[in-house]
């Protein structure tokens, strides 16, 4: 499935965790989703097509939870989702290299404020 913006489906979500290490316990021991990787202050799991990633954030920017759509191009489907009036908070650009890709994201949000992201994961040259 893909929408006319581009839009492939569900990639990420992000759930910010003011207990990093308790909260990877819970999701991967008690829950049984297989962890990913960690990378500081971020742990990404296994939850099938969606990929789970917790976040360490100080109390008061924990408790919202953000979606993160896959595309297949970002710039494009940026500049459609532009053209039907939305707002972006910033340009895509590359936030990681990680499990043999490039992440690259570009967040904007939606009507009531929550944060929203677009993104693509592109291949590392040799790395397929």
């Amino acid at each position: 499935m893909e929408s006319m913006a581009g839009i492939q489906g569900i990639g990420q979500i992000a759930i910010p965790a003011r207990d990093l290490a308790a909260m990877v316990r819970f999701y991967h021991e008690a829950l049984g989703l297989p962890l990913m990787g960690q990378f500081g202050e971020l742990a990404f799991l296994d939850c099938g097509d969606v990929r789970l990633m917790l976040s360490a954030l100080p109390e008061e920017e924990a408790g919202v939870s953000i979606l993160y759509f896959r595309t297949g191009d970002i710039d494009a489907a940026t500049q459609t989702l532009r053209q039907k009036g939305v707002q972006f908070e910033d340009e895509p650009h590359l936030v990681a290299r990680a499990f043999g890709k490039e992440n690259w994201m570009a967040f904007f949000r939606d009507v009531e404020g929550n944060l929203l992201g677009l993104m693509e994961e592109r291949e590392i040259a040799g790395t397929q």
